[in-house]
């Protein structure tokens, strides 16, 4: 299928509102609710932790619907279209509470905060699973999937700048313009989720492909070896996304000391714009190192690259578990920017493959089972994150400064948490997953000799769908 660059470039803008909303809510909303509103850090953890098990659900079940869905205008895009307006409606209301809830900081303000990540999760998890589940089926070779996934990914750091860096800039210091903040990230949110509903196409051979019945479907799933590693490699990588994201207002407000204004070349950063820059930094390195990454990956595969990207992490990681100050911080984070690329743009193109793999073995597409699944298991990551951070900060002493007070001096031990939680775990679930892609076997001559079967029998399904007309 001959995609026009248009289409394609409209379909990758999508990432830049998945990602946007994603990661500013997962970078933030857990400070917002414990260290600028108040809630009990080891409440909002647990409600974390049963949000992470009850939303996992909705994933494989959002898949299987979507797999069994036959309109006019396909499988995927009419559940994208229905989800991307309460999507955004949702995303506006984690960043506002209620101000009675607020003042109150007790066990309403607690359900308000369970309700509305749950229901975000689900709809985001509707949204971005059809939405990652045409990628497979509309670009079928490894050179348009690496270009496509690394124009994808470009769109997502630019979310990621808007998403993580803005916040702190647009709500102010005590967070008190949230409701500016938020409204801005959901206008943007709004024009990209638009673009990619329209630059999103499906390929009508594969519309009419009966679908498995669920148990059937989820035994198929399930039984597929390199699917499993690939949960297994993917589960550490979120885990890794989701512990810098989350840590890192606390990291580098407590273990980096970004508490006073600093002057880089004549311009005075207040601390929030610190934070900013010190996370800006890494994914502006990241985008510069897409193309690169794009390229090399066409040329040693996805799996060695992806084996790479996390052995390059851990071995950055290991460096800013020792950063100190705002120097050492913004060097450790601008190397971080290299492998970030990479591990943000290879995991898809692992899926991508086991989809293929999968269609071989079972006669029908089921991208939609596959990335269910998927979000299944890396919710995982979210339980794990969120049971650590509450442990630790429990562990070394964390307070939470009392309200109207931006700061108040950590016990050492709360210090150490953060460069755990930061640096450490992450770095040792980076090098377990070099190690887990060693079981990966859609490399080389054997990833070469599926996808010539893949042809023939994609040729075998235009064929039968010209036929029945």
């Amino acid at each position: 299928m001959n995609t026009p660059w248009w289409r394609k470039i409209a379909y990758a803008s999508g990432a830049l509102s998945t990602g946007l909303t994603y990661r500013a809510f997962t970078t933030f909303i857990l400070f917002l609710y414990v260290d600028r509103l108040g809630l009990d850090p080891r409440a909002v953890g647990t409600v974390w932790a049963i949000y992470g098990f009850w939303n996992s659900i909705n994933d494989p079940l959002a898949g299987h619907w979507s797999d069994h869905t036959h309109t006019r205008w396909g499988r995927r895009i009419p559940w994208m279209a229905a989800s991307l307006g309460p999507l955004l409606l949702v995303f506006y209301g984690l960043w506002n509470p209620p101000a009675g809830l607020v003042a109150q900081r007790g066990w309403g303000l607690l359900l308000y905060f369970a309700a509305v990540v749950m229901v975000f999760d689900l709809l985001w998890s509707i949204f971005a699973l059809n939405w990652t589940a045409v990628f497979p089926e509309m670009f079928a070779d490894l050179a348009e999937r690496a270009t496509v996934n690394a124009w994808r990914y470009a769109f997502a750091i630019v979310g990621l700048f808007v998403g993580i860096g803005l916040p702190p800039v647009l709500a102010g210091a005590d967070w008190e313009r949230r409701a500016w903040m938020a409204g801005v990230l959901t206008a943007v949110a709004a024009v990209f989720g638009v673009l990619t509903v329209l630059g999103a196409r499906e390929r009508p051979e594969f519309r009419e492909d009966a679908a498995l019945p669920f148990w059937a479907a989820l035994k198929a799933t399930f039984g597929h070896g390199n699917f499993r590693v690939f949960l297994a490699v993917n589960l550490l990588v979120q885990f890794v996304f989701l512990m810098l994201n989350a840590t890192a207002p606390f990291y580098t407000k407590y273990a980096l000391g970004f508490v006073e204004p600093v002057q880089v070349a004549g311009v005075l950063l207040a601390p929030e714009m610190q934070t900013s820059a010190f996370l800006g930094v890494a994914f502006a390195v990241a985008l510069l190192a897409m193309p690169a990454w794009a390229w090399w990956t066409r040329r040693v595969g996805s799996r060695t690259a992806l084996q790479v990207a996390l052995g390059l992490t851990a071995g950055v990681l290991v460096g800013l578990f020792w950063a100190h100050d705002f120097r050492s911080g913004m060097i450790m984070a601008a190397l971080m920017g290299l492998p970030l690329a990479g591990l943000l743009m290879l995991t898809d193109l692992l899926l991508a493959d086991v989809v293929d793999e999968d269609e071989l073995r079972t006669g029908v597409r089921r991208e939609g089972m596959y990335f269910g699944i998927n979000g299944l298991v890396i919710r995982l990551a979210f339980v794990a994150q969120g049971l650590i951070m509450a442990a630790l900060l429990r562990w070394g002493g964390y307070h939470a400064p009392p309200p109207g007070v931006a700061y108040v001096p950590q016990p050492e031990r709360a210090v150490w948490a953060f460069r755990w939680m930061m640096a450490g775990l992450p770095a040792l679930a980076a090098l377990a997953g070099v190690f887990l892609l060693r079981a990966y076997t859609l490399h080389g001559a054997t990833l070469a000799t599926l996808k010539a079967r893949l042809d023939a029998l994609h040729q075998q399904k235009r064929d039968r769908m010209g036929r029945s007309r």
